[in-house]
């Protein structure tokens, strides 16, 4: 299993392996993203607010061309709910969710 922004750099490989269950990229609301991303750093006060808003709308017009590199390299856009539940299957033995 891997997770995070580069982990579709290795979908391929894995595919090619044969080591490959799914590979999937949330596909969430970008704007409920920028507020959940923005309230955790203002919690934690990463840095000055305004430095993560402006952080935070740059994040949120790149999000559209991050999805489409994943989805290129081989992942699945797919909502958090569905992935859960094709995670579920696999785990279940189902291979298809």
């Amino acid at each position: 299993m891997a997770e995070g922004i580069f982990a579709a750099e290795i979908v391929e490989e894995c595919r090619r392996r044969g080591l490959l269950a799914g590979a999937y990229a949330l596909r969430r609301p970008r704007g409920a993203t920028f507020l959940r991303r923005l309230a955790r750093d203002l919690s934690e006060q990463r840095k000055a607010p305004r430095v993560l808003v402006r952080r935070g709308v740059a994040l949120l017009r790149s999000e559209p061309a991050v999805l489409r590199r994943q989805t290129g390299l081989g992942a699945e856009a797919a909502r958090a709910r569905e992935v859960l539940r094709r995670v579920a299957g696999l785990l279940a033995g189902h291979p298809h969710g």
